[in-house]
């Protein structure tokens, strides 16, 4: 066991599982990057989220604003995609460091 995986387990539900501004389930939706379970407005900002942070822009806040989120709303989202592609990485890393010392 990491030491690491209190924390990380702590934070995942913390984001995911308390009460919020959207629905666990969508947060769950987010985290998982599970497009089928997202709101059309929603996916494609997920997705950049997840897979090129640094390229979500003011427009991208401002065009779910238009399509009737709040700003939590999207806070929440944009933290559960990220917190999902970040643990997504630091598997794949761990997994390859693993095997290197295979």
């Amino acid at each position: 066991m990491n030491r690491y995986d209190p924390l990380v387990t702590r934070t995942t539900h913390a984001v995911l599982e308390t009460k919020g501004a959207t629905p666990s389930e969508l947060r769950w939706a987010a985290f998982h990057r599970r497009a089928e379970e997202l709101p059309a407005a929603l996916k494609p900002y997920v997705e950049k989220v997840a897979r090129n942070a640094y390229k979500v822009s003011d427009e991208d806040i401002e065009g779910l604003k238009r399509a009737g989120y709040s700003e939590d709303q999207i806070f929440e989202v944009t933290v559960s995609a990220a917190l999902g592609a970040a643990l997504q990485r630091l598997e794949r890393g761990l997994i390859a460091l693993h095997e290197s010392k295979s």
